[in-house]
């Protein structure tokens, strides 16, 4: 269960485009995919080879239309004039007479006979009937009349557009059911056979077979896709209209004065297939195509064509389909190891456009059709549902970051490690940093003068004292032992000035404990005196532990002496003591004065040691009058001149009689009095305690 959640993203682009082949099998959208058709198809008939897209020679339109009804001087054509057609047709050489009309009844004015005759005589004509269905289902052919239906050849136009919602014919439907029970073709498939000469008909697994040597494929919907042809110009701007390009009016039949004028126009229809049909707008026989609105024998015309070009358009297998689903699904779930969202959609994008583009190429130029919008929409849906993953895991994340650091972390550096989480980096890191550690002095004595519930009341205040003050200054607090505060800066968000943060820091504890101090004396609780110590250095910080506890911590010598920094204050009755890798890069910001150079327990290097007093300048009144007595009393212990520096210490002492390092010089300088060091000491006291 935990693989299916982690990995949920790649079931569901899997579920995608498994539904998108289902779709695409049941043609689910039909009305989405033949527009990508229009486009494409609009695309084949400019740059697709001119040879395979331009009108069939083989086909031929007799048209009436406005000019020829208005000529005419009636509505619609007689019987009498279309057996006329018909019989000049034959002589003029047509291989096929194929009428686009539907004389299911009767003439009123006795007009039968002669058409009858004409057709009979003719021998090729070829009439349309129209298949009548229920819910898919076949139930009947509405035919000629006998007297004609017997002497001529028929075929079904259904032409109707494939959804029911646009009305754009992009297919011709062949349906198996209507040959099976009536032996009935479509108009066009039937003009097909009789042109070639043959009555061979059959339609299995999907190929269309006419004759011997015509085989053309369908899709799974025994459907043809119609190659519309690329028509020129009308000089109005726009295309001209196929029996404009291929089409002879009636007008230039029935009004021809003689044989001779018959004879002249011959050659356009001698060896062809002739189509009679209406393109006059009061017969409201138009359609919309791909290419535009086309009139109904227009488009029996560019299926005829389509058919004896042997299908220029041949759908993709299924398999094909399937295959190419399976490749892009395949793309998009690599797309899943790139976690930037730019490249990522990017290049997902990309595989959408190239997808795109070479359905496109591939339909121009070699007529192969391949379902364009049920990928796309699986594409699309995949990459929402990829992005959807990674906004969960990044807001995830992100909620993880600021659950594990908003409790020890400023709200600025929660704030900047959720922006960029890569700042925090799991493991250990080495990094510069400054360690703060803090410690209540003589907190055994403390403790005792209060019950226990005062005791955690009066820490609780403390701790939560401080540790605004350490995260108001963007601090990181690591852990509380006890009394005991641990904190950094310089991680997990990369601070240049972490030293000076941490000193301003420790200021302010060291001031806010001044009014602490007076608030719990008025409460009658014990005086609380602090010691801290701080040390800049290299240090490793990271997330540690085991798999099951992990803590963001720090470690290394640099933590180590910021901790014997804070124990050493006892030493010298110090309360905020630094070293001076941290003074100096600090000096400009703080105020202090010099304390010792020392040895600190388990350290052999000797390191300068500082009291941190206050920001830059701000050290006034007694106290700098302190710090300028004891500066001098201390120039004089480092020259050795013990005497006079136990006399300036005692001056300091006359300033401020509690000042811790002023008594611990001067018990010093009275030691080294009666007990002078040797002549090679170096300077470094070294510390025996830890504090």
């Amino acid at each position: 269960m935990g693989v299916i959640r982690k990995q949920y993203d790649v079931i569901t682009i899997v579920l995608f485009f498994l539904f998108a082949v289902f779709l695409e099998y049941t043609e689910a959208f039909s009305l989405v995919e033949d527009e990508t058709l229009s486009y494409r198809h609009l695309l084949r008939t400019y740059y697709a080879d001119q040879a395979v897209t331009a009108p069939s020679d083989d086909v031929v339109i007799i048209y009436t239309d406005e000019s020829f009804y208005e000529e005419y001087d009636k509505f619609p054509l007689r019987r009498t004039d279309l057996a006329t057609i018909i019989v000049r047709l034959k002589e003029m050489g047509a291989v096929v007479i194929a009428v686009d009309m539907l004389l299911d009844f009767n003439s009123a004015y006795g007009e039968d006979p002669t058409l009858e005759d004409a057709m009979q005589e003719a021998g090729n004509v070829q009439l349309v009937s129209q298949a009548q269905f229920a819910a898919d289902q076949f139930l009947l052919l509405n035919k000629a009349i006998p007297r004609f239906d017997v002497v001529t050849a028929s075929g079904y136009s259904n032409i109707s557009a494939n959804s029911s919602i646009s009305e754009s014919i992009v297919r011709l439907r062949i349906y198996p059911q209507v040959s099976e029970e009536s032996g009935e073709w479509p108009f066009a498939v039937k003009a097909v056979a009789n042109f070639l000469g043959t009555d061979q008909i059959s339609l299995d697994e999907h190929v269309l077979q006419i004759g011997e040597d015509l085989s053309i494929q369908l899709d799974q919907f025994n459907d043809l896709y119609i190659d519309y042809p690329l028509l020129p110009a009308n000089g109005i701007g726009g295309a001209s209209r196929l029996h404009e390009v291929v089409g002879l009016s009636a007008s230039e039949i029935i009004f021809a004065e003689d044989e001779e004028e018959l004879e002249e126009l011959a050659f356009l229809v001698e060896g062809k297939i002739v189509l009679i049909g209406e393109v006059a707008e009061v017969a409201h026989d138009e359609f919309e195509t791909p290419v535009g609105n086309v009139y109904g024998v227009s488009i029996i015309a560019d299926t005829i064509a389509t058919l004896l070009k042997g299908g220029t358009l041949r759908p993709a297998s299924f398999i094909y389909e399937v295959l190419l689903a399976l490749i892009m699904m395949c793309c998009f779930i690599a797309t899943k190891m790139i976690t930037n969202p730019l490249p990522r959609n990017s290049l997902s994008i990309g595989l959408v456009a190239a997808f795109v583009v070479g359905a496109s190429l591939l339909y121009v130029y070699s007529g192969l059709i391949i379902s364009v919008s049920y990928i796309l929409l699986a594409s699309m849906f995949s990459i929402a549902g990829i992005n959807a993953k990674f906004y969960l895991a990044e807001m995830g994340q992100k909620a993880l970051i600021k659950d594990a650091f908003g409790q020890y972390l400023s709200p600025s550096v929660v704030s900047d490690l959720v922006k960029d989480p890569d700042k925090l980096t799991l493991g250990g890191e080495l990094r510069e940093m400054t360690a703060y550690f803090s410690d209540i002095a003589g907190f055994s004595s403390f403790s005792e003068k209060m019950t226990p519930p005062e005791l955690v009341l009066a820490l609780n205040e403390y701790l939560t004292e401080m540790c605004n003050i350490i995260i108001g200054m963007d601090g990181t607090i690591d852990k509380f032992e006890g009394d005991a505060i641990i904190a950094f800066w310089g991680a997990p968000g990369i601070q240049e000035q972490h030293a000076k943060l941490a000193c301003l820091a420790s200021i302010d504890m060291n001031n806010s404990l001044v009014s602490l101090r007076q608030s719990w004396e008025k409460m009658g609780r014990p005086a609380i005196n602090v010691r801290m110590g701080l040390n800049t250095g290299e240090m490793v910080v990271g997330n540690m532990g085991s798999a099951q506890r992990m803590d963001y911590t720090m470690m290394g010598d640099a933590v180590n002496l910021a901790a014997r920094l804070e124990g050493a204050n006892k030493a010298y009755g110090s309360d905020l003591m630094i070293s001076e890798a941290t003074y100096l890069q600090t000096k400009d910001f703080v105020d202090v004065r010099e304390l010792d150079t020392i040895r600190v327990v388990g350290k052999s290097e000797a390191i300068k040691v500082y009291q941190l007093l206050e920001r830059k300048d701000k050290t006034q009144g007694l106290v700098a009058d302190l710090i300028s007595q004891y500066n001098k009393a201390h120039e004089l212990y480092k020259e050795r001149d013990y005497v006079a520096a136990k006399a300036g210490f005692k001056l300091a002492l006359a300033i401020a009689q509690e000042d811790g390092p002023s008594k611990t010089y001067v018990d010093r300088c009275e030691q080294y009095i009666n007990n002078p060091p040797r002549a090679d000491w170096d300077g470094v006291f070294t510390l025996d305690s830890k504090g």
